[in-house]
């Protein structure tokens, strides 16, 4: 069919059935308390559904179930070529089910229904047709031994895995974590965002139509202080991946510690620098990308680059063309196509972005925006907001906002650019814009960050590991190493006689 309108969506909104229980072994449940909680439309403040609140008991019994599932071996030692299949016949069946995803995606956190369409399921399936397609074609190492002696180095699954993800790319960052270390042979428990459990619940019931055993991926949404520290704590988790906050990462590195040290593998946050030198020529491709950069998903991005730092001489003709092109990008409502940007998640987030602006306007120019405003009179939404001249030590150029507010800094040569651009506690992306070879190879050497983007902004692909340096933390997503999380080597040294 063709492009639908925003009645269209609205009408195919109106007739969705949401999963609110808890997915244990294969089936829906309710927590064991019986208690649950409202899951709020941030475009509209109306409840969505009433979510099951799982707590320690309900981890408890998921991980029970994951480790069955791994001990019997209904998954764990079944052929690659059969993980295969099952993860390829998952992927086909988001892609059928496209459309009630990506509403799923708007209703729960406010994205442009537009985008996640054509962005986050599209791309969650091909992250498990990647990893599918994946599962046979990893080949383990024979080492050099003296003769008479086999040393075999296998990688084999770890056990059960949990997974604890974040509200931003609600479902592809369960495929995220989910699509390799299933296709590693482990089992999973994953514990969505309360702001954004309906996708990862609908993700489960379809992977188990899809092929997959009862127990290897169950679901346990709930708050961060009571699931997520629940699954931290638990002594039978064997690895912990999580995607979030700097700040929720250090409490599960203290939660391994106080349990029985398990791995765990965290993608913290970030406040990317995207640097603009003046022999760059295109100005009209750097602002258009800065753009993206810092409004893309309303700028609810661990990798946003919300630092535009701008070589003097061109940072006013920059930021020109920048406000005209943020001008065209007003909050709408998520589920019109026409729309250009979506809602803040909830209530919280929009009062922290809220708190940034504020700040700034005290020690910075304000360029555009910088007010919160309302949808057909509902809503968490924030304008898109330019600050020029932020001072480097700044709060606005320092700590991660998490919303549309972009910091503009100017520079003046390309040992400065890199000295602020480096001076961060975080080192997950950069982004730079030169017309120099040299140039671009030299600076991307000096900077401190898991990836750098020359020319673009953000550039990941299933192909390349995603991920940062310092308190960014030390995780990687994506590409064939990000096997390395799910599973340990294992050395069997087989001595034999020369002959019998």
């Amino acid at each position: 069919m063709g492009e639908m309108s925003l009645a269209d969506w609205q009408s195919r909104a109106g007739k969705l059935s949401f999963r609110s229980q808890i997915f244990i072994d294969g089936r829906f449940v309710p927590a064991a308390s019986g208690a649950t909680f409202d899951n709020i439309n941030p475009a509209t403040d109306a409840v969505t559904a009433k979510i099951a609140a799982g707590e320690a008991e309900d981890i408890d019994r998921a991980v029970k179930s994951a480790r069955k599932a791994f001990e019997t071996g209904v998954w764990s030692r079944r052929a690659p070529g059969e993980r295969k299949a099952v993860l390829l016949r998952l992927a086909e069946l988001i892609r059928e089910n496209l459309h009630e995803f990506a509403l799923l995606e708007s209703l729960d956190m406010g994205k442009l229904v537009r985008d996640a369409e054509t962005v986050d399921v599209p791309g969650a399936a091909g992250i498990f047709q990647w990893y599918g397609e994946a599962v046979d074609k990893i080949y383990d190492e024979v080492a050099p031994a003296p003769p008479g002696n086999l040393a075999l180095i296998r990688r084999v699954p770890l056990g059960v895995i949990g997974a604890v993800v974040p509200w931003n790319f609600p479902l592809d960052m369960a495929a995220w974590k989910c699509a390799p270390a299933l296709a590693a042979g482990n089992s999973v428990v994953l514990k969505p965002a309360e702001q954004s459990p309906l996708s990862a619940l609908r993700l489960a019931e379809l992977a188990c139509e899809a092929g997959l055993p009862g127990g290897v991926l169950n679901v346990v949404p709930g708050l961060g202080a009571t699931a997520g520290r629940a699954l931290g704590l638990h002594p039978d988790v064997d690895c912990l991946a999580f995607t979030g906050s700097t700040e929720v990462g250090k409490y599960f590195l203290g939660y391994s510690a106080q349990s029985n040290m398990k791995q765990v593998w965290l993608e913290c946050g970030g406040k990317s620098p995207n640097l603009v030198f003046a022999d760059r020529a295109d100005l009209d491709t750097a602002a258009d990308m800065a753009a993206l950069g810092i409004f893309f998903n309303q700028g609810q991005v661990c990798s946003a680059t919300s630092r535009l730092l701008v070589q003097r001489s061109i940072k006013d003709a920059l930021l020109e063309k920048l406000v005209d092109r943020a001008r065209a990008i007003q909050p709408g409502n998520p589920l019109d196509p026409a729309s250009t940007m979506g809602a803040i998640v909830d209530e919280k987030q929009a009062a922290v972005i809220m708190s940034f602006i504020e700040d700034a306007s005290t020690s910075a120019r304000l360029a555009l925006g910088g007010e919160r405003v309302k949808v057909d009179g509902a809503g968490c939404f924030v304008q898109p907001t330019i600050f020029d001249e932020v001072p480097p030590e700044s709060r606005l150029a320092r700590d991660e906002v998490f919303g549309p507010v972009l910091a503009v800094i100017p520079f003046d040569d390309e040992d400065d650019a890199i000295r602020i651009a480096n001076d961060t506690i975080y080192g997950l992306a950069a982004s730079v814009w030169t017309d120099s070879l040299s140039r671009a190879h030299r600076v991307a050497d000096r900077l401190h960050v898991g990836t750098v983007s020359v020319n673009t902004v953000d550039a990941l692909s299933a192909q390349t590991p995603f991920g940062g340096f310092k308190q960014s933390g030390f995780g990687r997503d994506l590409s064939l190493h990000s096997f390395d999380k799910y599973t340990g080597l294992k050395t069997t040294w087989i001595k034999y006689a020369a002959q019998d």
